[in-house]
């Protein structure tokens, strides 16, 4: 077992206070938005004998178990992070398996740079995402019905969004939904402005469930993803509440802090609420237009304690277990390779003390066992 040193990554949405209070430390000032425990190239977690990627490529059989390496290749299927938003990511989709490797191969052929800003595809791979609150958390997710949609807009009683309120009312609900995307996202970039510019002045004046877009506009003036984050369910996550993300669902995290989990994949689709590229064509190729409930999830508790994040995804399984002090020692023992993240109290995994934000490595087959008073995350593989 490998006790984890994770980077923490500088971007500018994140919080500058979030990690540093989970981790006990004195904020830099600067912002910290995600801490990454895995073997992701851009910021493996280290141990004792190496990065992780480096102790698993020496390795993968050992490391990872032969089930995950037969299933998923000689590599960690996912990446867990500690995201900590104090400002709205960009409004985002992601591909599916086959949709990737489409991409990614038609990108490779025709010789477009891997560093490209323009660059849709960094990998063939799919990702699926999970968000488990650990505070109240705020993010878009999936389409509000055509009819919920034009409500919300033509509540702003901005002129120029009238004709996007009518085509809302058209059937079938999918095509008015990707009509009136394409229009926002095609839209004569100075009038866009002016609308999104009208649009803010009036979710400032109004309020309440206008609230969270007045928050988004004020952090991207005249962007047309403010219009776009309109048509989208907002969620307010209370602590251990999660959302599963699939591929297709446009989403954005706004404000709170969260465990998530991913396939390891950095395949980004952008719709809006951001200065990078947005391929219009590629995204709405993407985007499933399905309106609906964005499907809050809570953990399924099993009979030896551990409470299980359901999803339809292989690459990850996330769990928690919430540990009594005068309670038993849990064997987490699994043939898969296994992350396991202290979030609140103090606990012991194997030899290892762990506080909040710490983490240790399992590989498969070797004994886990925690105890303690405090809340642990388990990341691992469906195999």
């Amino acid at each position: 077992m490998d006790r984890l040193d994770n980077t923490v990554r500088p971007y500018a949405w994140g919080s500058p206070t979030a990690i540093p209070q989970l981790l006990g430390v004195e904020p830099t000032g600067e912002p910290q938005a995600e801490m990454w425990m895995g073997a992701h190239p851009g910021a493996p977690s280290r141990t004792d004998r190496g990065t992780l990627l480096d102790v698993i490529d020496a390795d993968p059989r050992r490391e990872l178990g032969e089930r995950t390496v037969a299933r998923f290749g000689p590599r960690l299927p996912f990446l867990l992070k500690l995201l900590a938003a104090g400002a709205p990511l960009s409004l985002q989709v992601h591909p599916d398996l086959t949709q990737a490797k489409e991409g990614y191969e038609d990108e490779e052929r025709r010789g477009v740079p891997a560093d490209a800003p323009h660059r849709n595809y960094k990998d063939a791979n799919h990702k699926p995402e999970l968000i488990c609150a650990l505070t109240e958390f705020d993010g878009l997710c999936g389409f509000r019905t055509p009819a919920h949609a034009a409500d919300l807009l033509d509540g702003l009683g901005v002129d120029s969004l009238k004709p996007y309120v009518d085509l809302l009312h058209a059937q079938p609900e999918e095509a008015a939904l990707r009509e009136v995307l394409t229009a926002v996202l095609t839209a004569d970039p100075d009038e866009m402005a002016h609308t999104v510019a009208a649009a803010t002045t009036a979710c400032d004046r109004l309020g309440g469930a206008y609230t969270p877009y007045a928050g988004i506009a004020h952090h991207y003036p005249g962007d047309p993803g403010v219009i776009a984050a309109m048509l989208l369910n907002h969620v307010r996550l209370q602590p251990g509440e999660a959302l599963y993300l699939g591929a297709g669902i446009p989403h954005a995290y706004l404000n709170g802090l969260g465990v998530e989990i991913m396939a390891n994949s950095d395949n980004v689709l952008r719709c809006g609420l951001t200065p990078k590229h947005v391929d219009v064509p590629e995204l709405l190729r993407i985007v499933r237009f399905e309106p609906g409930d964005p499907g809050v999830l809570r953990p399924e508790a099993a009979p030896d304690g551990e409470e299980v994040y359901d999803t339809p995804t292989d690459e990850f399984r996330l769990s928690r277990y919430v540990l009594a002090a005068a309670g038993p020692a849990h064997d987490l023992t699994l043939p898969t390779p296994q992350i396991l993240l202290c979030t609140a109290g103090a606990v012991r995994a194997g030899e290892h003390a762990l506080t909040p934000g710490t983490s240790v490595f399992v590989p498969a087959g070797h004994q886990a066992e925690v105890s303690g008073a405090g809340t642990v995350f388990r990341a691992t593989v469906v195999a």
